[in-house]
């Protein structure tokens, strides 16, 4: 070959789209006929360098008949028996499972499982989350779930008056002033220390006859205590108490309890009481100094008490 003539068929020639040029054209290119690629180029396929140019290429040969399903073809040989071959490549095998290799795709089932099975696992956290939250809220404080008086508890309340004793009756007082006196008694007021009003209180009851009378009004049938205050000059004195018309069986004792000094009026300011049965309605209590008596005693003030244990 010489330059600029590079023998009939060149490496150029062989463009698979010289047929869409004008030059190609001149030069004989046509479409290709066969599968993609250079024209007449199906099965053309050789080892590099096998190639030579300007020589007239062989007709291809046809693939040697295949025997039997699953037996070796007797004209079959490995490309790495061959010398130059490439060498044995492990061809990767089809994943068992999802259509036994039948070239199926993806395992679709098998996805749609895991989908259902992750939403079941979230509609079951909402179902939990909700049950717990119901039970926060009914708990609230699970410190008190009973209804308090005021969360509408329809039971009545006790009113202020039940199981409360009846209020009693104040039980009546007198000062000496207000006494009826007869036998020579007198009010005075000249020794300090006595309670009634004014600081009155009554004298001259140190002789036999002398007598005070109370008339008690609204009292009920029972026994009650009768109180008298009295003054001495630190000295015994006695009187004989009479109830309804009735006299006691004891004297009423006006003793110094409080062992005053004889001959001191000021300090012998002291109380006494007696049981006695009154009632129902107006009764009469007499204070007299009888025959057996030691009556120098003044008298400031009466009231009358419920027994204790009544």
């Amino acid at each position: 070959m010489t330059p600029g003539n590079n023998g009939a068929s060149t490496p150029e020639d062989d463009d698979p789209f010289g047929y869409l040029y004008a030059d190609g054209q001149a030069n004989g290119a046509q479409p290709p006929s066969g599968g993609y690629g250079y024209p007449n180029s199906v099965n053309r396929v050789r080892p590099v360098g096998t190639r030579q140019y300007g020589q007239q290429a062989p007709a291809p040969q046809a693939p040697p008949q295949q025997g039997a399903y699953g037996q070796p073809s007797a004209h079959y040989a490995a490309p790495e028996t061959l010398p130059g071959g490439a060498p044995a490549a492990h061809s990767p095998q089809p994943p068992h499972g999802g259509g036994g290799g039948r070239g199926r795709g993806p395992n679709t089932k098998g996805l749609l499982i895991g989908a259902i099975a992750v939403v079941a696992a979230v509609v079951i956290g909402i179902s939990v989350a909700m049950i717990g939250g119901d039970d926060d809220e009914k708990g609230g404080n699970q410190a008190d779930a009973s209804p308090t008086q005021t969360q509408g508890s329809t039971e009545p309340s006790p009113s202020a008056s039940d199981g409360e004793p009846e209020e009693k009756a104040e039980l009546p007082t007198i000062d000496a002033k207000a006494l009826r006196l007869d036998g020579g008694a007198v009010t005075a007021s000249d020794i300090k220390g006595a309670k009634a009003d004014g600081g009155v209180y009554v004298a001259g009851f140190n002789k036999v006859g002398a007598k005070v009378t109370w008339t008690v009004n609204g009292m009920k049938d029972g026994t009650y205590r009768f109180y008298a205050r009295y003054g001495i000059p630190g000295e015994d004195a006695s009187a004989t108490l009479v109830v309804n018309g009735k006299p006691a069986t004891r004297p009423l004792n006006m003793k110094n309890f409080g062992g005053t000094p004889k001959g001191d009026w000021e300090k012998g300011w002291q109380t006494t009481w007696a049981n006695v049965n009154l009632t129902k309605g107006t009764n009469t209590i007499e204070v007299v100094c009888n025959e057996g008596n030691q009556c120098n005693a003044n008298l400031d003030q009466f009231w009358i008490q419920a027994e204790p244990n009544a």
